[in-house]
């Protein structure tokens, strides 16, 4: 709702009682960045992954081994880093980030979405194919994720691969259904569908 500073109330409140909580050091630090502060608010998130990391560690420091700590260290903290990243224009950054937050949450569809955006903007179209995939096995139902996934095989040259998932989005459709009918949405389908057949 950019109420930024109410949000930086709240957080501090939050730190008085655990002033090393990385989730919210970097909540904190994701809001003043969007009230441009961006040094102080780099410092909060980099503060943010080391207090997360050690609270990870007295915790677990007894029964796993470090690859194991790198699991569990929580998402958000790399998401925002991220997010940072990606207001910095550094994408690459940014990317790394993502990918580092997924490995302490696989399956969080807005990190994988930010992922893929960043992922199609620097021409990594396999890897954007993959992303797309992964959201789509994780939300067969949302019409996006069909559609971002056929563009994705589109785009790695892979066009038969393309109008397949067009096909089986078709396929998935009640019968009825407004897509299947006489529409602007299934007219531009069909436009896309044909024209990747025109390339075949």
């Amino acid at each position: 709702m950019k109420q930024y500073k109410k949000a930086v109330k709240q957080a501090d409140t939050i730190l008085k009682k655990y002033p090393n909580h990385g989730e919210t050091l970097a909540m904190k630090g994701l809001t003043l960045n969007y009230m441009s502060k961006r040094d102080e608010a780099h410092a909060l998130v980099r503060e943010a992954l080391r207090n997360d990391m050690r609270y990870v560690s007295s915790i677990f420091l007894s029964c796993c081994s470090l690859i194991h700590l790198i699991h569990c260290r929580s998402h958000v903290c790399w998401h925002v880093f991220g997010l940072l990243h990606r207001s910095d224009r550094d994408y690459n950054e940014a990317i790394k980030a993502y990918k580092q937050a997924l490995r302490s949450d696989v399956n969080n569809l807005q990190i994988l979405r930010d992922l893929s955006m960043l992922q199609i903007q620097m021409r990594d179209l396999d890897g954007f194919a993959q992303t797309r995939n992964t959201m789509l096995t994780l939300k067969p139902n949302a019409k996006i994720n069909w559609m971002a996934f056929a563009l994705a095989r589109h785009m790695t040259g892979d066009l038969a691969g393309a109008v397949q998932v067009i096909e089986i989005y078709l396929g998935t459709l009640n019968e009825g259904s407004e897509e299947l009918g006489r529409c602007f949405e299934s007219s531009e389908l069909a436009l896309y569908k044909n024209s990747i057949l025109a390339e075949i």
